[in-house]
Parts: structure tokens; sequence; C-alpha cells
């Protein structure tokens, strides 16, 4: 309301007041409204954990008061594994199935591959597949089961369709035997299953979990695994070649532990094009060596990293709308951005956070930065040293508030913009993007 008018007739007043009293009315009636849905039931012994909570402890945006800016205030999450603030509650990502990295096979289907046989999977239930064949898909469609599918040493290699496709599930878990190699391969071009891309050798419509002791190989001529929900992994050893994606999920990607070494175009991506209010990844632990032609890890919304042991080396080695780095030993090898963050999704703010570990990284010639953000930059603890012509790269602000930071084998203070007046023999206009020593101011 224009409180500068004062002239306003009491009848025009009435009418205000009963229209708004109109509408009062008309919402108080329709939040009254609830709508009733039905229970899904499962035989499953164990169900998949929630990822909702309702209380998080904050690794965001720093330590200090100082470290408040528009950057920091959340425009809100969507998703509820990710928190308003920008980090991931990982108390719930895993459920005890998925952490399980044995299965009890006494009642099992077992069934041996055999060339052009494929294998159908129509209810819940554990299955044991061994042996070696060409062209076999093994097909789940089992509306609201879970199905677990045990690889004892098995060998599958196809020409234009997955090894494994999920058409239908609750949830399908792919779980490798202790000591056991197992091979998937596609060779050809892959083909669609009507409006359906199957574009991977293990490809799910639902959620998917990978899990185990033994080792899985995947060659691939598009995607390696790839979930239409979420994806994921808790144990096991893998190695896959692909001309696309290692793993790639639509909503989410959570990793608990694990060995990887991944020669692809994006190592670990998750992204659904038509909905930017998802795609997160969460890395609790594991052993990752990734040789990415694009992106070694890419998320839409958050990348958050609580621990783990990491070789990169690609285009962007960690690229996201917002990452938490908490700990982990992390080597990046990079020829454009090292960590980069920029605005994939409008649901959370562009920063990176770096809150522990120990991190390293080492960028090639060029225009090419270590650490940008499209927003901030926040270190508040851990161990950073790059070697870079331009270190750090950041729209709002740069802020450190504690751990190590080293640049060109100097130890700072304070993170310096490229674009600011930061030392080094930096090309004009361009503060610390020039000789070594630019981008970070020395202690005093």
């Amino acid at each position: 309301m224009n409180r500068n008018k004062k002239n306003i007739s009491w009848r025009r007043t009435a009418i205000v007041a009963a229209s708004l009293a109109l509408v009062l009315g008309l919402a108080g009636c329709s939040s009254t409204s609830s709508n009733s849905a039905s229970a899904k039931t499962t035989t499953a012994s164990s169900s998949s954990s929630s990822n909702s909570s309702t209380s998080s402890s904050s690794t965001g945006s720093g330590s200090s008061s100082s470290t408040t800016s528009t950057a920091d205030s959340s425009s809100g999450s969507t998703d509820s594994a990710v928190n308003s603030d920008g980090t991931i509650n990982t108390d719930s990502l895993f459920s005890d199935r998925d952490l399980e990295q044995t299965a009890d096979t006494s009642n099992a289907t077992e069934y041996t591959v055999s060339d052009g046989q494929d294998i159908s999977i129509t209810k819940e239930g554990i299955y044991v597949i061994s042996g070696s064949a060409t062209d076999v898909t093994i097909t789940v469609n089992a509306n609201d089961a879970k199905v677990q599918i045990v690889l004892n040493g098995v060998s599958i290699t196809n020409t234009d369709s997955p090894a494994i496709y999920v058409k239908s599930a609750d949830k399908v878990f792919v779980t490798t035997v202790k000591d056991t190699e197992n091979t998937l391969k596609v060779t050809g071009t892959f083909t669609a299953d009507g409006e359906t891309n199957t574009d991977a050798v293990i490809f799910s419509k639902d959620d998917l979990t990978l899990n185990g002791e033994g080792t899985l190989t995947i060659s691939s001529t598009a995607n390696g695994v790839s979930s239409k929900d979420d994806l994921t992994i808790t144990g096991g050893t893998y190695k896959i070649k692909a001309t696309k994606d290692a793993f790639e999920a639509h909503d989410s990607i959570a990793i608990k532990d694990g060995t990887f070494d991944l020669t692809c175009k994006n190592g670990i991506k998750a992204e659904d094009k038509d909905d930017t209010s998802v795609g997160w990844i969460a890395i609790e632990g594991g052993t990752f060596t990734i040789d990415a032609d694009n992106d070694c890890i890419h998320g839409t919304t958050v990348t958050q990293i609580d621990g783990g042991t990491f070789d990169l080396t690609g285009v962007e080695c960690i690229e996201s709308t917002g990452i938490v780095i908490n700990d982990g030993t992390i080597n990046i090898n990079s020829s454009d951005d090292g960590i980069n963050a920029s605005e994939k999704s409008t649901d959370y703010d562009v920063k990176i956070t770096i809150n522990g570990g120990n991190i390293t990284i080492k960028m090639g010639s060029g225009d090419t930065d270590g650490i940008d953000a499209n927003g901030s930059i926040y270190v508040n603890g851990g161990t950073l040293s790059i070697t870079a012509n331009s270190p750090f790269d950041y729209d709002n602000e740069g802020k450190l508030n504690g751990g190590t930071v080293t640049v060109n084998g100097e130890q700072g203070s304070e993170l310096t913009n490229q674009f600011a007046n930061g030392g080094g023999g930096g090309m004009p206009g361009r503060g610390g993007n020039g000789g070594p020593g630019g981008g970070m101011r020395g202690n005093k």
C-alpha cells in the first residue's frame, strides 16, 4: 500500500477490505484439503533409507562472520539430502543393505550365461550370474521390488545393448563376489529400446547400488554405468573405459568406498538436463584414479567430498554449483580449472568451501585457474598447494579463514583474486595472472 496517499474514500477502503477477506477465506479452504496415498509394500528384508533430515551442521561459507555475503544466502534447496547452506547431510545416505558387501545366496536363483540367451528377472530376489557369453542382456522388470544381481565371475560381451538393463524396480543391487573378475562390454552402437536411449553397459531407470568385494571391468562405446534415478556405490573395484561418462545419474551419486580406475569423457557425473534442482554428488571415501577428457567429477547442484584419495586429470577436475571439501587427499592436474564453481542450478549458491583435506593442484599454462568460482571461495582449513599462473579467480569474495595455502612455493595469509592487484608478473589489468608468486599476499 502507498502510505503517502491520504485521500482514500471510506467506500474504496471497504471494497479492498472485503476483497481481501474473500481471498483469505478461499485460501483457508484450500489449505484444509489433503491428498491420500496408498502405501507401497515390498517383501524385502531391508529398505533403503530416507535422505531427508531436519537437522544439520553447517560447514559452508566460513568460520567467521566476515565471510557473510550475498554469496552465502542460499536461495533454498529442493532436494532433501542437501541442506539450505549448500552442504549435504550424509547421515542417511546409505541403507544397511547398501553397506552389505556380501549377499546371502542360500536361496538364490543361479544362472550361467549362454550365447544369445537373455535373462529375465520379474520378481524380487537374489540372482547369481556366472559364465561367459556374447549377446546377453540381464533385464529386470519387477515393479516395486528389490532385486540383487550377484556377479560371480561373469563375462558378457554385447554389440548394441546393455549387459544389465533395469526397466522397472524399487531398487537393484549389483554385487561382485570376493576375489572374482567380472567383465561387461558393449562394442558397437547402442540400440534404443523404444523411446529409451539405453546408452550404458549397466543401464537402470530406477535406483541402483553397486557393492561387493570383487572386480568389475566395463568397456563401453558410450556410458559405463547409468542410473536415471539415484546411484549408490559402497564397495568393490571398478575399472571402466568409456567414450562418455564412466558413472552417471540423474538425481544423485553417493559413494562410501571402493577403488576406481576410470578412463572416460566424464568420470562421475550427476545431471538431469530437464531438472536443475537435482544432481548432487557425495563422496565419503574410496580410491580414485580418473583420466577424463572433460570433467573428472561433475555435479549440477552440490558436490561434497568428506574423504578419499583422488588422482584427477582432466579439463576441469571438480565442477559443480556448490563445492564443499571437508577431507581427503586430492591431487589435481587440470588444463582449464582445477576446481570450478559455476551456476548450473539456481537453487544453490555458487561457492567453493574448503574445510579440510590435503589438496594439490597443478595447472597447465595459458588462461587457466587453480580454483575458479563465479561466486565466492572460502578456505577454512586443510592444506592447499597450487602451482599455477592464476591460482584463484572469484567474482564475489575470497576468504582465507584457516588452513595453510601455498601458491607457487609461497605461503600466504590472504587469497588474492587474479583480477585484483596480486603479486607476480601478471598481464596488464589481470593482477595475479602472470608470473610465479601471483595470487597470494605474503605473510608479513
